[in-house]
């Protein structure tokens, strides 16, 4: 499954009107933790059935980021039927990230 972009235009719909559980990844292009996230979220995206994986750019929509209270990035808010259920925040390994995510999976 491909990761969905996200933007001021279609966030509502992606994310808080989805029923079932989305990962959106928020990101800079800046930023060098974010790159190397990048590829294994895609990669994960690819391995992980059930969920939605979407990623913001930060600096494309702030105003999204802001809403979200969004600190520091790389950052994975975890919503579920629209509601935010976890977050993820920092670089982290793939089998560790992988396990994060398959537990939010079972919420």
């Amino acid at each position: 499954m491909a990761v969905i972009e996200l933007n001021k235009d279609n966030f509502d719909k992606e994310v808080k009107e989805h029923k079932g559980v989305v990962l959106v990844d928020f990101y800079g292009t800046w930023c060098h933790p974010c790159m190397i996230l990048k590829p294994i979220y895609k990669e994960l995206s690819e391995q992980i059935d059930g969920v939605k994986f979407a990623s913001l750019d930060t600096d494309k929509a702030p105003e999204i980021s802001q809403e979200h209270g969004i600190r520091g990035i790389p950052c994975i808010i975890a919503f579920k039927n629209g509601q935010e259920i976890d977050r993820i925040v920092g670089l982290m390994p793939k089998d560790q990230l992988k396990q994060a995510i398959e537990e939010i999976k079972r919420r």
